[in-house]
């Protein structure tokens, strides 16, 4: 299965908070959050993995040039006005395979991560949608589920007590591209966008539950981020 990242921000909140280093060299328990994905990506059999970088990273750019992966690393050096944009860069490296993209700061447990991986290679859904009960986000995607954690809606707001938000890892089949390609020609600039289209166009779509997902988008997120993985046994 092919793997995807978007690393095509600006990291603006964390170097506005004193962060000098671009966000995807951020380190996590002395490991950079971009390398700790790909090493993850590769244990979880990996054919290939696809990134995006922002233009303006050249550090991020040359330090993942210079990775030696096992697997073929395919990099994308653009920067784009939203991580739908960015997704949709990636997806001309992804072909008709079925495919996991993820954003660069998304941590979580990688025991759950396999198993994840795991359910999707087993299941027959045209998506496995990560998702957390756990909310610690500024403006967070709630998602409706019905039986068997089949995905009914993507909402904005709260407002039927919702017991899950997006997690920000994505596992697709080739039914999502199409879908993709339509959202870039109606000028739809937002993942939560496009994953509301995924239901709207049919697309089977099941949510897969992680303990805890953290985005590290502050300062703050990084020492949250690892604590959360230092009491993982």
């Amino acid at each position: 299965m092919k793997f995807a990242i978007i690393a095509a921000g600006d990291g603006s909140r964390l170097a506005n908070e004193g962060v000098a280093i671009p966000k995807p060299l951020v380190r996590i328990n002395n490991e950079p959050m971009i390398d700790r994905l790909i090493r993850i990506f590769i244990a979880n059999n990996a054919s290939s993995i696809s990134i995006i970088v922002n233009k303006e990273m050249d550090e991020v750019y040359e330090h993942v040039c210079n990775l030696k992966p096992s697997v073929p690393l395919h990099i994308i050096h653009k920067s784009t006005p939203s991580s739908m944009h960015s997704f949709y860069e990636l997806s001309h490296t992804l072909g008709n395979d079925r495919f996991c993209l993820t954003t660069v700061d998304t941590i979580f447990r990688e025991d759950e991560f396999a198993q994840y991986i795991n359910s999707f290679i087993k299941s027959e859904t045209d998506g496995l949608m990560a998702v957390t009960s756990y909310i610690d986000d500024e403006k967070p995607l709630y998602v409706e589920t019905g039986d068997n954690m089949i995905i009914k809606g993507f909402h904005d707001e709260n407002t039927h007590r919702f017991g899950y938000i997006s997690g920000g890892i994505y596992c697709l089949n080739e039914k999502s591209i199409p879908v993709l390609i339509s959202s870039i020609e109606e000028k739809m600039s937002r993942m939560r966008n496009y994953q509301r289209k995924l239901v709207e166009r049919g697309l089977n779509l099941q949510a897969w539950q992680f303990s805890k997902i953290i985005d590290v988008d502050h300062r703050e997120d990084i020492g949250k981020a690892e604590s959360f993985l230092r009491t993982i046994i």
